[in-house]
């Protein structure tokens, strides 16, 4: 039903921006370039968060904060920039970050058929982080065409199309939207849709995807630091048969330094050791701060197998561990503490990043994957600022990846971090 307070002008601005959403379809539109964040700005989350908390210490200490001056932080990492709101690897989602004050944005890198590296957190994700399949002439290009829902043998809807499929131009013609699916689809608009009930749509008309360039300029202007994730290829390597892993690798810093960028605001991170290797071996300077994505703690006995090796890893030459949080707290008394994995990081000397917080959704079934160690102690959305403070001030992290960095932004300005 129309809104009787909308007026005639209203109605024509609304109109235009109908038609350059429907553009989202096949190209995309002309967006305007605003001056980087100039003060932070958290919007309400943080303060909805601490109202939400159990009355005690840590609730009184941040509600005394809430008229401070705020400023930006390396502590604050935004994950893939602002993603519990924005497509993920947008530009719309970099600025938001950056207006929340993460001192430091995440690219995840990966490449192109024509080589190009451009920032996907998967190589194989464009089916569901873009509109590629609305698109009839590139989804003909992709690895695996749409298949609908087939309730016989109830298999569900699929697709996978790689930024391996596709030239960097094609690439930049998609449309960034949330990371969703829906896996009952029977036609792609809606395959398409499946974005969860604590994500949102609204600002996902048509996202501005980004090279691995056009990140580093940007972030650069905003006055930021770097965190370039190489992701693990998903095609066969040497792609084409010529194009190596130690390549990819390479390529990824030669960027950095074709900008000027001073390494000390670059934090190269991978999930795999022989890249980190890599850049310890042929880029010191890089390879300084290089960060080892700990996954292994997902596997069968991998949190024994990554605590028998922190002194191994620094002996290499590794100076940043980064687990999920989970992995770096446990329970004692109904207490969230530091986990044995943390202790033994920090007593091999290795300092410690640590994800995702903010990427959970509500907190009142105990968290999910991220909180599945303390899950017990986890009630409310208030929680998160209880497991943030143990991971700050007990564990001694040096920064975390959040969905929406306003929240630590929040906590590191109150705790002068």
């Amino acid at each position: 039903m129309r809104d009787p307070r909308t007026s005639h002008h209203q109605l024509s601005r609304i109109a235009i921006l109908l038609v350059a959403c429907a553009a989202c379809d096949s190209s995309d539109p002309p967006k305007t370039e605003p001056p980087a964040a100039k003060n932070v700005q958290l919007g309400p989350r943080p303060y909805y968060l601490i109202d939400r908390m159990e009355p005690g210490a840590l609730k009184d200490t941040l509600q005394a904060c809430e008229e401070n001056p705020l400023h930006p932080s390396d502590f604050s990492i935004g994950h893939r920039g602002a993603t519990l709101q924005f497509p993920e690897h947008t530009m719309e989602s970099y600025r938001a970050a950056s207006r929340m004050g993460a001192g430091i944005i995440e690219c995840d890198v990966t490449f192109t058929k024509d080589l190009q590296l451009v920032c996907r957190h998967s190589q194989c994700d464009l089916h569901t982080t873009t509109n590629i399949l609305a698109i009839p002439e590139l989804a003909a290009k992709c690895t695996q065409p749409f298949m609908p829902y087939r309730p016989g043998p109830n298999t569900p809807a699929s697709a996978m199309c790689c930024t391996s499929d596709i030239t960097l131009a094609e690439f930049k013609s998609l449309c960034g939207k949330m990371d969703a699916s829906n896996p009952m689809a029977t036609t792609v608009a809606e395959y398409l849709g499946g974005t969860p009930t604590f994500r949102t749509d609204l600002y996902a008309t048509c996202g501005s995807l980004v090279t691995h360039k056009e990140y580093i300029a940007a972030i650069d202007a905003m006055g930021a630091k770097f965190t370039p994730e190489l992701k693990v290829p998903s095609v066969t390597m040497p792609f084409m048969g010529t194009y190596t892993q130690e390549q990819f690798a390479q390529q990824m810093i030669d960027e950095y330094k074709q900008a000027g960028i001073d390494p000390a605001r670059v934090f190269s991170q991978s999930f795999s050791l022989a890249d980190i290797r890599y850049w310890i071996a042929k880029e010191p300077a890089f390879g300084e701060r290089a960060v080892y994505l700990d996954d292994r703690v997902d596997m069968a006995g991998g949190v024994q197998t990554a605590i028998d090796g922190m002194a191994g890893l620094a002996a290499e030459g590794v100076k940043i561990i980064a687990p999920p949080m989970w992995t770096l707290v446990t329970l004692d008394g109904g207490k969230i503490v530091p986990s044995q994995y943390a202790t033994t990081a920090k007593g091999a000397g290795l300092d410690i990043i640590t994800w995702t917080l903010e990427r959970s959704g509500p907190l009142n079934t105990g968290g999910g994957y991220y909180y599945q160690s303390v899950t017990p102690a986890i009630h409310n959305d208030g929680d998160t600022f209880n497991m943030l403070d143990v991971l700050a001030k007990q564990v001694g992290i040096r920064g975390i990846f959040s969905d929406w960095p306003g929240t630590v932004t929040y906590y590191a300005n109150c705790m002068g971090l």
